[in-house]
């Protein structure tokens, strides 16, 4: 389809934006368009140069349909990217047959346009986690913004040590940090210095999933070293096949798992006394008030540092030295934790997998805010899906 300049029209600098005077005209190109009904559909038109005065140099104009020197038309680049939001990059390359290549175009514009055009507003609460995106212990930090009604993924930094957990502040700014209220992580300790630094005023909450997450892990620890233990010996192989049983919660047991439970807390093994201590830990979730919650913390952790179990005994120093951060989600009334930030932390991993991994950090990052950023979309004047 041929497009032609309407006559007597002046052509707009790249550049500045604005009405310029002609300098001459180059080879026609070719901007590919929506495939209609399956039919492949290109634009051809010669583009101009323009000798603007304001910028000093001779540039190309600028086309409402096209965006710099990409071969995609601006409408096809927004709906490659609107499939690529619902199918994996490589699915969408193979439904409407462009290269991968141009599907990372596409994405890559709309998402570039809606991080220059998004208003974050004020932002009270965010969770700050990472995810693993590859073997060999390589890490995303993932901020996201967590208030009430809103849900998006603020910021990504490669790794998790201190300078890139500083990238978030330097990135968002003073103005909006100083006035962040609520702020919810893990124990990892790059991210409570910084928040220490950055954010003093805020009330840090520590996160309840992975101070279960952590608890559960030294008592697995436990019936391992036990079971190992009493094999050697030839005892009764009583804890084998029961990993699940005991780290599973007793409201989702099934029946004869209740049973089984029922009969080995009968024995006095250091793997049951270990599971009666992490139950009994559950009940400071009940608590309402900080100081109650603070009492039966100091209570729990007494009678754990007396229990000669080493894996629980290394999780109540830990509790100790964390006690105020831990006791602030009390502080918050109970309203901000960590469930949001875990079920964006799952919706990322499966970005992640739908292509079955990325492997550069640039694509990750793009693949991971056209998912989870709510970015704004430029606007396109029909609508083709």
């Amino acid at each position: 389809m041929a497009v032609r300049p309407r006559k007597s029209s002046v052509a707009i600098c790249s550049r500045c934006h604005l009405p310029a005077p002609g300098y001459d005209q180059l080879g026609e190109r070719r901007f590919e368009f929506i495939p209609l009904w399956g039919f492949l559909v290109f634009l051809l038109y010669t583009m101009r140069r323009v000798d603007c005065r304001r910028c000093g140099v001779v540039t190309v104009e600028e086309v409402p349909w096209g965006d710099g020197k990409r071969t995609l038309a601006k409408a096809y680049m927004l709906f490659l990217a609107r499939w690529a939001r619902r199918l994996s990059w490589k699915e969408t390359a193979a439904a409407f047959r462009p290269s991968w290549d141009k599907v990372f175009d596409a994405v890559e514009h709309v998402v570039t346009w809606g991080l220059e055009h998004r208003t974050l507003g004020q932002i009270d609460a965010i969770g700050v986690d990472e995810i693993q995106y590859s073997k060999g212990h390589k890490y995303l930090t993932l901020v996201y913004q967590i208030d009430l009604g809103v849900t998006r993924l603020l910021w990504i930094g490669k790794e998790r040590t201190i300078e890139s957990s500083q990238g978030f502040f330097t990135t968002m700014g003073e103005e909006i940090t100083s006035k962040i209220v609520f702020i919810c992580s893990d124990m990892w300790e790059p991210y409570l210095k910084v928040i220490r630094e950055k954010c003093s005023e805020a009330l840090h909450i520590l996160d309840r999933f992975h101070i279960v997450a952590k608890m559960n892990k030294a008592l697995d620890e436990v019936r391992a070293g036990e079971s190992r233990r009493m094999a050697s010996e030839g005892r009764t192989p009583l804890l084998k096949k029961s990993r699940w049983l005991l780290l599973k919660r007793e409201e989702n047991l099934r029946a004869e798992q209740r049973f089984r439970l029922r009969d080995l807390l009968r024995y006095n093994l250091k793997t049951v006394r270990a599971y009666l201590l992490k139950e009994a830990f559950q009940q400071l979730w009940d608590y309402s008030s900080p100081s109650w919650a603070g009492k039966f913390l100091d209570e729990w952790r007494r009678q754990t540092m007396r229990s000669r179990i080493e894996p629980m005994k290394k999780i109540a120093r830990s509790l100790r030295q964390h006690r105020e951060l831990i006791l602030n989600y009390f502080r918050a009334q109970k309203m901000i934790s960590s469930g949001v930030v875990e079920g964006l932390n799952n919706k990322a991993k499966v970005t992640l997998r739908k292509s079955y991994g990325f492997r550069t950090h640039r694509v990750l990052e793009l693949s991971l805010y056209h998912s989870l950023g709510k970015l704004p979309e430029p606007e396109c004047t029909h609508d083709f899906f």
